[in-house]
């Protein structure tokens, strides 16, 4: 009976075989992760145990990787999605000055291809082994009649911890800080629905695999590089900054914005750092107005530090590729970040 109402249900684009046998697979992974906090694996709820703190609190988010899965998709290269959904949960719970603690993965398409899935698994893994962050769980969907064919869905979850008089929320950001930009490694997770369209990769997907010289590689490796992550670097002068930006979408406006004070403006100079060759191809080839490219798009600067005057040069001694690409101004304007 029970392979009769296996078969039904294979017969319906569900293959419960194959879900199992990647399940296995993914918790090899996933222990590959665990320290001496993480408690299970496989159960209906994943346990980890918060030890180490006086006044804890914990800081949550959850994301996805976007359209750049396309890319993946297209070039069949998967484990770099994996680490950049990782990548990018750990930077946003670093800008409260979180460490991470543990992680999980929704992944659903809508016919489970092991080697696919394994390959996204990899990349969360090793994402999560580089900065001690447990894999405890997940789920894997399939769900034949909501995604194409050779297409999949890709979030993330994750859990940090920060003792309470450590965390970072701008509050103590006034006149007269300045502003350091840490680099990207390129367009990271946002902007590739724009990238798609540009490059009209979708009527001709093999323009992924033209070369250009200013990028010393193709398209498709460029577009895939893995989104960078701050937190190893960041992590040890914490306690010098006194406010963090990750650069996602909605560029630099959209995320200095959140963590300044009211009556207080950021003001960012475009001529103080490098705008990597990519963005430059992008806007020329799209006629992209550079003001709708510094809202997109990161312009070569993942994540920006908010610190004194005094701790710029203790931390650029410690971050050596930050470079200071504006201050803090007192406004009385609406705005509160301004690019010139």
């Amino acid at each position: 009976m029970k392979r009769k109402i296996r078969q039904k249900y294979q017969s319906s684009g569900v293959d419960v075989e194959i879900a199992d046998k990647i399940k296995l697979a993914i918790g090899k992974q996933a222990r590959t992760t665990f320290n001496t906090n993480a408690q299970s694996f496989g159960s209906f709820g994943s346990l980890f145990k918060l030890d180490g703190c006086k006044e804890p609190v914990l800081v949550s988010s959850a994301d996805g990787v976007g359209t750049k899965l396309k890319i993946a998709s297209l070039v069949n290269k998967h484990d770099t999605v994996g680490s950049d959904i990782v990548n990018h949960c750990v930077n946003d719970i670093l800008c409260s000055g979180a460490r991470p603690l543990f992680f999980l993965d929704y992944i659903a398409m809508s016919k489970l291809l092991p080697e696919q899935v394994e390959a996204v698994i990899s990349g969360i893994a090793k994402a999560c082994r580089e900065v001690g962050c447990s894999l405890i769980g997940g789920e894997t969907a399939e769900m034949p009649g909501i995604y194409l064919t050779g297409t999949y869905d890709l979030v993330g979850f994750i859990v940090g911890v920060v003792e309470k008089n450590n965390i970072i929320d701008g509050s103590l950001i006034c006149a007269g800080d300045l502003i350091l930009g840490l680099p990207s490694s390129g367009l990271h997770t946002n902007g590739y629905s724009l990238v798609r369209r540009v490059f009209k990769i979708e009527e001709e997907p093999s323009r992924l695999y033209d070369f250009y010289p200013e990028l010393g590689g193709t398209l498709g490796d460029e577009l895939l590089r893995v989104h960078h992550c701050y937190y190893t670097e960041i992590k040890p002068v914490l306690p010098l900054i006194k406010g963090l930006a990750h650069i996602t979408g909605g560029g630099f406006e959209g995320n200095i914005s959140r963590i300044l004070p009211n009556g207080t403006c950021g003001h960012l100079s475009k001529r103080s750092w490098e705008v990597p060759p990519i963005f430059n191809l992008i806007q020329k080839r799209g006629d992209i107005a550079e003001e709708e490219m510094y809202q997109v798009f990161n312009m070569g600067i993942g994540m920006t530090v908010v610190c004194s005057a005094q701790q710029v040069d203790n931390l650029i001694g410690f971050l050596p590729q930050a470079k200071v690409i504006g201050e803090i101004i007192n406004t009385t304007r609406g705005k509160t970040v301004v690019i010139d």
